[in-house]
């Protein structure tokens, strides 16, 4: 096998992030194509492109790596007073009160605790593409656990949820808050709701290509057809969309639904997380320090009720220093089930981002982005 043409540049002192990049390139199975970008105290010093198809600018969708620029909207909402964490949401919402949920706070949605995960009879393409639909069908629900007393990953929801909370106190969606005040004034490369005039540049997810023992191995671990699992990733519906195709359908993109419905770059999910913490392009950072303590904070840690694995949930964002050792205490982001990672490191003033093409199993961000997320990591620690 020919080594693997990797595209673009690293700063001087990230020579070694080009050849760990190369070698996963070279590793994975089936053509991987991957773009891998980082930023350390605002400035660009990793932006690298490797595999079939894939480019520099080629925009993907990024899954639940989405979830990010939902929880940085929120938390600018909490830094400047217009939210409160620990308020009710049915202050915000009134129709959330219903199905027992009328002493559910803020803080408690973000952090997974409120066990409104899904319906059972599942959710269309139509709903899954739209926030406000996801939201109507969840606020008289009554859910799966007492909220407060356990945690399970809202994953295809989460962000629906938050978005109705900005929306009733905004008067705006998250998406429009998010391009307004985000995206737009810091040139960031990741859309909630991908404009028709960049449908070029897309590529499009492409499935999971495990091996017969993981094939088994799937088949084993996966809930039952009425399992908590099913419900919260929407299996339950004979003709939900399969979640490897789900970011493929231009009403998925267009809508931008903010719990996996992002399309963007590494690049852009780097900056994003650059801008959180370090400022970007001469601007401020969006988040005061006070404000990444807070929302960096651990509170969901364990074998959640949904999947039966190991998370750390700070209040939305994930702690990635649980996942990764290697980072700081403070260090949060998110990944995506593809196998897209981003996350900010503050006490290293690290910005991170990671997306690949083919749906990586099991899904989730996997070795590959642990192994680069290291290289860089390292490469900043060294210099």
């Amino acid at each position: 096998m020919s080594d693997p043409v990797v595209g673009g540049t690293v700063a001087k002192g990230f020579e070694a992030v080009h050849e760990e990049f190369a070698a996963v390139l070279a590793e994975e199975r089936l053509g991987h194509a991957a773009q891998l970008a980082a930023y350390v105290d605002g400035q660009q010093v990793v932006d690298l492109w490797g595999g079939p198809e894939m480019t520099g600018d080629a925009l993907t969708g990024v899954y639940s790596s989405t979830k990010g620029a939902a929880y940085l909207v929120v938390a600018l909402l909490v830094q400047d007073g217009t939210l409160d964490l620990d308020e009710r949401v049915a202050r915000y919402w009134p129709e959330f009160a219903a199905g027992g949920k009328e002493a559910v706070t803020l803080r408690e949605l973000l952090t997974h605790r409120v066990g409104l995960v899904g319906v059972e009879e599942g959710l269309s393409t139509e709903e899954l593409s739209d926030d406000r639909l996801i939201a109507e069908r969840l606020a008289g629900r009554r859910p799966y656990w007492r909220p407060g007393t356990a945690f399970g990953y809202h994953a295809l929801v989460v962000g629906a949820l938050a978005g109705e909370v900005v929306r009733r106190v905004t008067g705006r969606s998250l998406q429009e808050y998010y391009e307004a005040h985000i995206r737009a004034p810091y040139g960031i490369d990741l859309y909630l709701g991908l404009p028709e005039e960049l449908e070029h540049r897309v590529r499009s997810t492409l499935p999971m290509d495990p091996t017969p023992e993981q094939k088994r191995t799937l088949r084993e671990t996966e809930g039952g057809p009425d399992s908590l699992d099913a419900i919260a990733f929407n299996r339950t519906r004979p003709d939900a969309v399969p979640l490897d195709e789900l970011p493929n359908h231009r009403a998925v993109r267009a809508g931008g639904p903010a719990s996996v419905g992002g399309t963007g770059s590494a690049r852009g999910l780097a900056q994003l997380y650059a801008a959180a913490v370090s400022g970007l392009d001469g601007r401020p950072a969006l988040l005061a320090p006070e404000t990444v303590a807070v929302f960096s904070q651990a509170h969901s840690v364990g074998y959640g009720m949904v999947g039966r694995e190991h998370h750390a949930f700070a209040v939305g964002f994930e702690a990635l220093g649980d996942c990764y050792r290697f980072l700081g205490a403070r260090a949060f982001g998110h990944s995506g089930a593809a196998g897209s990672q981003a996350f900010a490191d503050p006490a290293r003033g690290l910005a991170f981002g990671y997306t690949r093409r083919r749906f990586g199993y099991p899904g989730g961000a996997g070795p590959d982005a642990e192994r680069l997320a290291g290289a860089v990591h390292a490469c900043v620690v060294s210099g």
